[in-house]
C-alpha cells in the first residue's frame, strides 16, 4: 500500500504541481491550460458566458423544446442529470478542502474557473452535440445503450480526423477510470466518512447501501437516470441552498466581512489551515482551481456527455443550456458553501475527535514544512503529558500536527507513551494498548461544512448538520448515476454495446471499495484521473474552436429557437386536445 501511495503522489506532483517556476513557487501546468484555454474562448466567443446567458435559461426553461428531434432526454433533463453530476460532493467537501489548504481566498479562484468554465463548457457541449451518433433504428427508451452516444472521444475522432482516434481511445480509457472514482469512489467516500463522524455507522455499511441505491437507477439506463436527477437535482439543490440561506441571514453582519477576508486573501494570502502561509499565492490559486474544476467539471469533457444525448438537431441550443452549469454549481451553490464555512468561523476551529491510528486521516508532518506533507512517519513518536516531544515530525489529523492526545473521549486523561505509526497503535509507558486516541483537531471536507451548518443554525436548534448529512447522501448518489452513465458511453465507444452491463458492475463495485479507503488517498486519486484526463480534451476544444465560432453565429443569426416555440406550442395543443378526448 504505501509503494501504491508513492506512485500515486508522484503522479499528482506531475499533473498538479510539475509547470513553469516563478519565483520559489510553481504554476501547474494543467492550471496554466485550463486558465489558458478558459481565457481564450472567452475572448473568441465575445464573453458569451455573460451575453447569451438569459438565452440558456430560457431555453432551460423548455418553451423551445421539439419532441421529435432526435435525442433521449429533453434540455432540462440533460442539464439536470449533468447538474447531478457536477452539483455533488465538490460543492460541500471541496469548497472545505479549498479552503482548508488554500486558505479563504481559494474561494476566489473558484469563483475565476467558473467564469472561465462556463465558456468552457458551451464549446464542450456545442461540439458534442455536432459530432454525437444517433442510432435511429433503436429508439427504445429502455434500452441499455440509449439512442444517442457523445462527448469529447467523438468530435476527437471526427473533428480532428481519423488520424485523431488513439488519443479519442486514451480519452474514453481515462474517463472510465475517473468514472470509477472522481463521480463514484469519492461520493461513496464522502457520505462514509459523514456518516461515520455523526452516527458512528461503519463505512462498509454505508457504502453497502448506497451502492444499492445506484445500482437500482443505473441499471435502467439513461431514461430512468434523466428521470430520476430531474426531480432529484432541484430538490437537493433547494434544500441545501434554503438552510445556507439562513445561515446567512442569522449572521448577515459577517458577510460583508467575509468577503473581504476572501479577496484579501486571494491575491496576499496569509492565513491557512493546513500550511499555507505569506507568499503561497501560488497554492492558494491552485487549490482554487483545482477544486473549481472537481467541482464545475468545465474541461473536463464529462458533462458533455450527458448534454449530447439532448433532443435537439440544433447544438448551440444545448450549449448554452451547458453554460449554466459553472454558474449554478460554482457560482451559487460553491458560494453558499465558502460563505457559510468563513462566515461561521468554524473553518479554523478545532473539534473533539477521536484519532483512529488506522484511519486514512493520518499523516505526519514537519512543523516547519511549508505544506505539511508528505513526511516519513517516524519508527516512533514519543508523547509526554499528552504533548509531541522533539522536533521530528508531528502526528498530524487532515495534515495539521494535533496539539494534545487523550486516552479517552471525555478528554480527561493525558496519554504517555509512544505511537508506532507502522504498527497503527499507541502503547502507554503502562503497557496498555490503544487503537484510538482523542484530542481536539480541524475538520476538513463535509465534517466542516457540518460544523458550520450545525453552528449556523444554533439559534434554531441543533440540527443543521442534518441539513449536510441529507445533501450529502442526495449529492453523492445523483452524482454517481450520472457518472456512470458517462462511463458506459465510453465503453460503449471503445467496446460496443457489449461492455455496458460489465462497466456497470464494475461500477457498483467500485462504489462499495471507495466508501472503505482513507479520505486522503480516494480524493488523489481521483484528482490525478481527473486531471490526465483534461488534457486531450482541452487541447480537441481549442483545435475545434473555429467550429464552435462558426455554429454559434449561424446559430444567432437564424433564430431557430423561435421555430422551435411554435412547435412546442402545437405540442402543448395536441396533448391537452388528446386529454379532452379521453375525459
Amino acid at each position: 500500500m504505501e509503494t501504491l501511495e508513492k506512485i500515486i503522489r508522484t503522479m499528482e506532483y506531475y499533473v498538479w504541481s510539475w509547470g513553469i517556476p516563478v519565483g520559489d513557487e510553481m504554476i501547474p501546468l494543467l492550471v496554466i491550460a485550463l486558465l489558458g484555454t478558459g481565457i481564450f474562448l472567452a475572448l473568441r466567443l465575445n464573453f458569451i458566458q455573460i451575453r447569451k446567458l438569459g438565452h440558456g435559461f430560457a431555453v432551460t426553461s423548455g418553451k423551445y423544446d421539439d419532441p421529435n428531434e432526435p435525442g433521449d432526454v429533453p434540455h432540462f433533463q440533460a442539464l439536470t442529470t449533468a447538474l447531478s453530476a457536477t452539483v455533488g460532493i465538490g460543492n460541500i467537501a471541496g469548497v472545505a478542502i479549498a479552503i482548508h489548504w488554500g486558505g479563504p481566498g481559494a474561494l476566489f479562484w473558484m469563483w475565476v474557473s467558473a467564469f472561465l468554465g462556463m465558456g468552457l463548457k458551451y464549446s464542450e457541449v456545442t461540439l458534442a452535440q455536432k459530432y454525437r451518433k444517433v442510432e435511429f433504428e433503436d429508439r427504445d427508451p429502455a434500452a441499455w445503450e440509449g439512442s444517442v452516444s457523445g462527448g469529447p472521444m467523438y468530435y476527437i475522432e471526427q473533428g480532428l480526423g481519423k488520424k485523431w482516434k488513439p488519443l479519442a481511445i486514451f480519452f474514453a480509457s481515462a474517463l472510465i477510470v475517473t468514472s470509477f472514482l472522481t463521480g463514484n469512489g469519492i461520493q461513496a467516500n464522502t457520505v462514509a466518512d459523514a456518516v461515520s463522524t455523526e452516527f458512528g455507522v461503519a463505512p462498509w455499511i454505508s457504502g453497502l447501501v448506497t451502492a444499492t441505491l445506484v445500482a437500482a437507477v443505473i441499471l435502467g439506463g439513461i431514461t430512468r437516470i434523466g428521470k430520476v436527477t430531474s426531480v432529484l437535482a432541484p430538490m437537493m439543490a433547494a434544500i441545501y441552498i434554503l438552510g445556507a440561506l439562513i445561515i446567512l441571514l442569522i449572521h448577515y453582519d459577517h458577510i460583508l466581512p467575509t468577503f473581504g477576508l476572501i479577496f484579501r486573501e486571494a491575491f496576499n494570502p496569509t492565513a491557512g489551515v493546513a500550511g499555507v502561509g505569506t507568499g503561497a499565492f501560488l497554492v492558494t490559486m491552485m487549490w482554487g482551481i483545482r477544486r473549481g474544476l472537481f467541482s464545475n467539471e468545465a474541461g473536463q469533457g464529462s458533462a458533455p456527455i450527458a448534454h449530447a444525448a439532448a433532443k435537439t438537431d440544433e447544438p448551440v441550443s444545448e450549449g448554452v443550456v451547458a453554460l449554466l452549469e459553472p454558474f449554478i454549481d460554482t457560482i451559487v451553490i460553491c458560494s453558499m458553501t465558502g460563505l457559510v464555512i468563513l462566515s461561521t468561523g468554524v473553518w479554523d476551529d478545532r473539534f473533539d475527535t477521536a484519532f483512529e491510528l488506522s484511519s486514512g486521516d493520518v499523516s505526519y508532518v514537519q512543523v516547519d514544512d511549508h505544506r505539511g506533507r508528505g513526511v516519513t512517519p517516524p519508527e516512533q513518536l514519543r508523547i509526554d503529558g499528552g504533548r509531541p516531544t522533539g522536533d521530528g515530525p508531528r502526528f498530524a489529523w487532515h495534515d495539521v500536527p494535533v496539539e494534545t492526545f487523550y486516552v479517552d473521549a471525555e478528554r480527561r486523561q493525558l496519554f504517555n507513551g509512544v505511537i508506532e505509526p507502522a504498527r497503527q497503535r499507541a502503547v502507554a509507558d503502562d503497557g496498555t494498548v490503544y487503537a484510538t486516541l482523542y484530542g481536539e483537531a480541524v475538520e476538513t471536507g463535509a465534517p466542516l461544512t457540518q460544523n458550520a451548518f450545525r453552528q449556523g443554525l444554533a439559534p434554531l436548534g441543533d440540527w443543521g448538520h442534518y441539513i449536510v448529512i441529507l445533501s450529502v447522501m442526495l449529492f453523492a448518489v445523483s452524482t454517481a448515476i450520472s457518472w456512470s452513465y458517462y462511463g458506459d458511453r465510453c465503453a460503449n465507444y471503445i467496446f460496443g454495446k457489449k461492455a455496458i452491463l460489465p462497466y456497470k458492475l464494475v461500477f457498483v463495485v467500485m462504489h462499495f471499495i471507495g466508501a472503505i479507503i482513507g479520505l486522503d488517498f480516494i480524493w488523489t486519486l481521483g484528482d490525478v484521473a481527473l486531471g490526465i484526463v483534461t488534457f486531450p480534451n482541452l487541447f480537441a476544444v481549442v483545435m475545434l474552436s473555429g467550429v464552435v465560432v462558426q455554429m454559434t453565429r449561424s446559430y444567432f443569426e437564424r433564430k431557430p429557437w423561435l421555430e422551435n416555440y411554435e412547435a412546442h406550442q402545437r405540442y402543448l395543443a395536441e396533448k391537452r386536445k388528446h386529454r379532452g378526448e379521453h375525459r
